[in-house]
C-alpha cells in the first residue's frame, strides 16, 4: 500500500511546522513531561499512546482546563467499555465554549449563514448573554441536571445557545434535523424523554420553505415528558398554542451560570444509525467531549482565535457537535443552512469566500460532485483564506486529493479524516505538521492506539484489516441510554476483540505510518455524510403490501461516488411497475429522508437470511464488490445459499 504513492501531494513548509500549535505541544510536553523533543509526529504519537495518563494530564494543562474540584488521577480504570476518567473532577464545558468572550468581546463567536450566502455575526458578548438568559429560564421551568432538552432545529445560531444553555446548567442535550421525519425524530427521542423541545416552524433548503408544523404537532404529541415547548419561528409563524417564544427566554442580561458537574456528567446524546432496531442513543460526557475535541481542534485542525471554522453539516450529524466545539478554541464558527448545492454546485466555496473560512470541512461527496460538476473554486472564489480543506463521511478518492490540489490551490493542506458518531470525533485525519499522499489520512490521532487488526487479532501493516483502537479515548461513550446492563454497549464494539473497540472500517495502516479508509465493514448506510440504518429503510418499504421483503447496501465506488440499490422480493401476482417504483421512492422520501431514496430498485428472487434469520447485508455488500462467493461469506450460515448467485451475476455484469 505504502509504494502507492512514492511522493507526497503536498508537505507543510517549515515555517507552517515551527508555527504548528502541535509543534510548540510537543516542545513544551519534552520539557514538562518527558515526551520525545526529537523524532516529529511519530514520536510524539507513540509517547502518548504509551503514557497515556500522562499525555491527557498535559492536553488538560495545555488548554487551561477549569476544574472547579481537582482530580484524583488521570484514569481511574483503563478497561473498556468502564474507563473512568478524571475522577473526583468537576468542570463545565459551556464555561470553556464561552471563555473566549473575556478577550475576544465584539468579535463574532458566530457568523450565520443562510441561502443568500450574506453572513451575519453573533459576537462572544451577546452569545454569552443569550446563553446566560435561556440558562436561566431553563431553571425556572424545572431543568435540572441530567434532565435531557431536545432540539428540533436546522444549523441556526439559536441551535447554539440552547445547546451552550442546556450544558451550562447539567441538562442533556439531543438533536435532529428538521429534515428528519417524526417517525425518525421520535425514534430517538423517545428513548430519552425529554422534558424541553425547541422547534421551528420550518426551514428553507434548495429556495424553498419547507413546513414542518405539522411534524412539531405530532412531536409534541407522542413525547409525553415535555414540560415546555419553545418556538423559533424561522419562516415568521405564530407561536402554537402552549409554546413559549424564543425571543422572551433570550431577552435578559443575565451572566450565565455554570452548574459544576462531575467530569463523567452526560453533555449529550447522539444517536447511530439504528441497523439492527431502534438507533443506539449514544452519551458522551461533558469532560470527555471537552478534552478531545480541545485537542482535536487545537493541536489537530490548529485552530485558534484568529480563525473561522466552517463545517457544512446539519444538527442531525455529530460533525454539528464538533462544529460548536470550534469555540472551545476561541475560533469563529461558521454555521451555514442551507442546500450544498443552492443556487449551484459551488454554493459551499461561496460561503468558505464570504465568511473568509480558514478550515472548510465538507462531504468526499461534496468534493467528488464539485469534480464532474467542472466548478473551479480558486478561478470563481476568492479562497485566499483557506488554509485547509477536510473531508469526511466517505473516503476521498485519490482524484479527490489531485481535485482539490489543483482547482483549490498547490499549498492547500488536505485533510481527509474518519472517526464516527460513537467518540464524536476521529480517530485519524488531520496532522498540520506532516505530509499529505493521494487518498491516505495523515495519521491517526494523539492518544488514540488506532490499529488495523486481522480475524485473529494480530496488527497488521499495508494489508486492509478490521480499525480497532486498543486504548480508551475520553470521548469514547460513558453509556448507551436504556441500556443498564451495558450489554448492547458492548456488543456494539467489544463483541470481536474482547477489550478492544471495533469500530467497523476496514481500513490500512501504511509502513509509513498513515491511514486508508476502505469503507464501512458493517451495512450501515452513509449518504452525504448522513448515516441511517437498513432496518429504518426496511420498516418503511414493507409497510407496502406489495413489498414481502427487501435488501438495501451501500457501496462506495472507486470513483468516490456511493451506490444504494434497493432489492425487493415481491408479494405473489405483484409487478414492480412505474407506479410500484414511485410509491416506495415516495415512501422512504416522506418517512425517513430524502437523501436515502435508493438509486435503482431491483426486483429479486428472494432476500438470502443467516440460519437465525438475519438478512445478510454485509457477504451481498462483498459480493457486489467483487469478491468471490466463497470468500464473501460462510456457506453453512446461509438459510439459501442458490439466492446468492443472483447478487454474484449482478456484480459480474456492473464489472
Amino acid at each position: 500500500m505504502s509504494t502507492l504513492n512514492p511522493q507526497p501531494l503536498w508537505q507543510p513548509d517549515p515555517e507552517r511546522i515551527a508555527q504548528a500549535q502541535v509543534t510548540r505541544f510537543q516542545a513544551w510536553v519534552a520539557e514538562r513531561h518527558g515526551a520525545p523533543a526529537e523524532g516529529g509526529y511519530a514520536a510524539l504519537h507513540r509517547w502518548s499512546v504509551d503514557e497515556l495518563d500522562t499525555f491527557w494530564k498535559a492536553v488538560a494543562e495545555w488548554f487551561d482546563v477549569r476544574f472547579s474540584t481537582p482530580y484524583a488521577r488521570v484514569l481511574d480504570d483503563r478497561s473498556m467499555p468502564g474507563a473512568q476518567w478524571f475522577p473526583g473532577a468537576t468542570l463545565n464545558y459551556a464555561e470553556h465554549a464561552l471563555r473566549a468572550t473575556a478577550t475576544r468581546a465584539d468579535e463574532p463567536a458566530l457568523l450565520y449563514v443562510d441561502e443568500s450566502h450574506d453572513p451575519r455575526p453573533v459576537t462572544w458578548t451577546e452569545l454569552r448573554r443569550q446563553v446566560g438568559s435561556l440558562a436561566a429560564e431553563l431553571r425556572a421551568l424545572g431543568v435540572r441536571p441530567g434532565d435531557r432538552v431536545s432540539g428540533y432545529l436546522p444549523n441556526i445560531p439559536q441551535a447554539v445557545v440552547a445547546l451552550l444553555a442546556t450544558a451550562a446548567v447539567g441538562g442533556v442535550w439531543t438533536s435532529c434535523a428538521p429534515d428528519f421525519g417524526a417517525r425518525s425524530v421520535l425514534d430517538r427521542f423517545q428513548q430519552v424523554e425529554p422534558v424541553v423541545l425547541f422547534t421551528v416552524d420550518g426551514y428553507r433548503y434548495g429556495g424553498k420553505q419547507h413546513d414542518r408544523r405539522e411534524t412539531v404537532a405530532e412531536l409534541r404529541r407522542e413525547l409525553p415528558t415535555l414540560r415546555a415547548v419553545v418556538h423559533i419561528p424561522l419562516l415568521g409563524t405564530e407561536a402554537p398554542e402552549g409554546a413559549l417564544e424564543w425571543s422572551a427566554l433570550t431577552a435578559e442580561d443575565v451572566e450565565p451560570v455554570f452548574e459544576q458537574v462531575p467530569f463523567d456528567h452526560p453533555l449529550w446524546v447522539l444517536y447511530s444509525s439504528g441497523t439492527t432496531g431502534l438507533p443506539k442513543a449514544i452519551v458522551q460526557s461533558q469532560g470527555g467531549i471537552l478534552v478531545e475535541h480541545l485537542k482535536q481542534l487545537g493541536l489537530h485542525c490548529d485552530l485558534g482565535p484568529e480563525d473561522r471554522f466552517f463545517w457544512y453539516t446539519s444538527t442531525g450529524w455529530m460533525m454539528w457537535n464538533f462544529l460548536v466545539s470550534g469555540l472551545l478554541t476561541g475560533t469563529t464558527v461558521v454555521l451555514y443552512d442551507g442546500s450544498p448545492g443552492y443556487p449551484d454546485t459551488g454554493a459551499q466555496w461561496r460561503v468558505a469566500e464570504r465568511t473568509e473560512a480558514t478550515l472548510y470541512g465538507t462531504s468526499a461527496a461534496y468534493v467528488m460532485a464539485c469534480r464532474k460538476a467542472g466548478v473551479h473554486p480558486s478561478r470563481d472564489f476568492d479562497l485566499s483564506r483557506v488554509r485547509c480543506v477536510a473531508t469526511t463521511g466517505s473516503p476521498l478518492p485519490p482524484d479527490g486529493f489531485r481535485w482539490l490540489h489543483d482547482e483549490v490551490r498547490h499549498d492547500l493542506w488536505i485533510a481527509s479524516v474518519s472517526g464516527g458518531t460513537d467518540v464524536c470525533s476521529c480517530f485519524a485525519g488531520a496532522v498540520p505538521t506532516l505530509p499529505v499522499y493521494m487518498g491516505e489520512l495523515q495519521a491517526p490521532g494523539l492518544g488514540t492506539d488506532l490499529q488495523s487488526w486481522d480475524p485473529s487479532g494480530e496488527p497488521v501493516v499495508d494489508e486492509v484489516g478490521e480499525l480497532v483502537v486498543t486504548n480508551p479515548m475520553p470521548s469514547m461513550p460513558i453509556y448507551f441510554w436504556n441500556d443498564p446492563d451495558g450489554g448492547r454497549y458492548h456488543d456494539s464494539y467489544f463483541d470481536t476483540f474482547p477489550g478492544v473497540w471495533r469500530h467497523g472500517d476496514w481500513i490500512t495502516v501504511t509502513s509509513r505510518g498513515s491511514v486508508v479508509i476502505h469503507g464501512r465493514s458493517d451495512s450501515t448506510l452513509n449518504r452525504q455524510g448522513v448515516r441511517m440504518g437498513s432496518a429504518d429503510i426496511y420498516e418503511a418499504v414493507e409497510r407496502l403490501p406489495e413489498i414481502k421483503e427487501s435488501l438495501v447496501i451501500g457501496i462506495e465506488q472507486p470513483d468516490g461516488g456511493y451506490w444504494m440499490p434497493l432489492f425487493v422480493h415481491l408479494a405473489p401476482g405483484t409487478v414492480l411497475d412505474d407506479a410500484l417504483l414511485d410509491r416506495i421512492k415516495q415512501t422512504i422520501r416522506e418517512q425517513l429522508s430524502p437523501r436515502h431514496v435508493p438509486d435503482e430498485v431491483i426486483e429479486v428472487p428472494g432476500i438470502p437470511h443467516t440460519l437465525t434469520g438475519k438478512r445478510i447485508e454485509v457477504p451481498v455488500k462483498r459480493l457486489l464488490q467483487g469478491t468471490p462467493l466463497e470468500k464473501a461469506v460462510n456457506p453453512g450460515s446461509i438459510d439459501n445459499l442458490d439466492l446468492l448467485h443472483f447478487y454474484e451475476d449482478l456484480a459480474r455484469k456492473r464489472a
